[in-house]
């Protein structure tokens, strides 16, 4: 069995998606296009992509970036151990149920302090043979649709390895499919991904 990483908590949720928090010390892992998953128990889980990840500041950070001289020593201490979290806003794009990957949205998100965790090149394999969740992304309102997918599909194709060029062009190939009557939002993903290239 692979390591699971894990990447954060859950702070809150809906059926769209979900806040997870981390510590700094925890941010090496998640990245913005990242697919992550919530087990929920009872060969349940929910998976989503990172789509925002932003970092809120407290009063001593506004003290300390007016300051001229911040020691070495303070600016580490800030950062590693401060309570205040870092929040990953995850776009939801299906769910396992029973070892079946569904690309709908799933019944029940998942709880507070529910424990997120990184898929690996496996999960991410498998979850993306299929690209019916990308109707999921193209719907995100808030997310800025062609950088998530452009991060996603370059992350996704690293996962398919040798199968990564082919599985690249069915991805590109769906989304001009899905976009054909949204000539921006097209050319907004079409240039974000030509910059992966």
């Amino acid at each position: 069995m692979t390591q699971q990483i894990e990447i954060g908590r859950l702070l809150r949720a809906g059926t769209t998606g979900f806040i997870a928090g981390c510590r700094v010390s925890q941010l090496t892992v998640p990245a913005f296009g990242a697919l992550v998953r919530a087990p929920l128990g009872e060969g349940y889980q929910v998976y989503g992509l990172i789509h925002d990840i932003h970092i809120d500041d407290d009063g001593l950070v506004r003290q300390l970036v007016t300051s001229n001289n911040v020691s070495d020593d303070v600016m580490r201490d800030n950062r590693e151990n401060r309570i205040v979290p870092v929040e990953m806003s995850v776009l939801a794009v299906g769910y396992e149920q029973d070892g079946k990957v569904h690309h709908l949205l799933p019944p029940r998100p998942p709880l507070s302090l529910d424990v997120i965790y990184l898929c690996d090149d496996k999960d991410l394999v498998r979850f993306t043979e299929k690209f019916g969740y990308f109707r999921h992304i193209l719907n995100a309102k808030d997310a800025p649709i062609g950088e998530v997918l452009a991060a996603h599909i370059q992350q996704a194709g690293k996962a398919h390895g040798v199968e990564s060029g082919m599985w690249k062009e069915k991805a590109v190939a769906e989304l001009i499919a899905l976009l054909r009557d949204d000539y921006p939002t097209l050319m907004s993903a079409l240039g974000a991904l030509a910059d992966i290239s």
